[in-house]
């Protein structure tokens, strides 16, 4: 993520988890911009209009209001035009189920969130690191 300057997207309804992220991903010095909105609905809104930049990367939360984490990977996962974004969930979810189904629709990864600071930290310090080396087509 340090190595491009494209955006990524949180997707939380949280304002807590989200002040999280944003803290977390200043103190690693990733200087990617962020994008955030509170649920899947208005992830797809965001996604499918042409004047907002495509992000790299979406961070998905599983428990929001309106439209939740799996069905915005429902959608999102069968549109052509969105299908190819990583997504990986971050999310309090221990549900197995969560996980399995999270999986068959294509996410890239799962975490839960820590609710530990510094393990927060290490968690975002993780996917970073992991974005930061791979290679995804163009």
């Amino acid at each position: 993520m340090k190595v491009t300057c494209k955006s990524i997207m949180l997707v939380e309804d949280d304002q807590v988890d989200t002040m999280t992220v944003r803290r977390a991903l200043k103190e690693l010095h990733v200087m990617n911009p962020l994008q955030h909105v509170e649920n899947g609905e208005e992830a797809l809104n965001f996604l499918r209009n042409p004047a907002n930049p495509r992000p790299c990367l979406i961070l998905l939360d599983l428990n929001m209001p309106i439209m939740g984490g799996i069905e915005f990977l429902q959608i999102a996962k069968h549109d052509e035009s969105l299908k190819g974004i990583p997504v990986v969930v971050l999310t309090t979810s221990e549900e197995q189920e969560d996980k399995v189904e999270s999986f068959q629709l294509g996410v890239a990864g799962y975490m839960r969130k820590p609710v530990d600071y510094p393990q927060f930290v290490e968690t975002i310090r993780t996917i970073d690191a992991y974005w930061t080396i791979s290679e995804l087509p163009q």
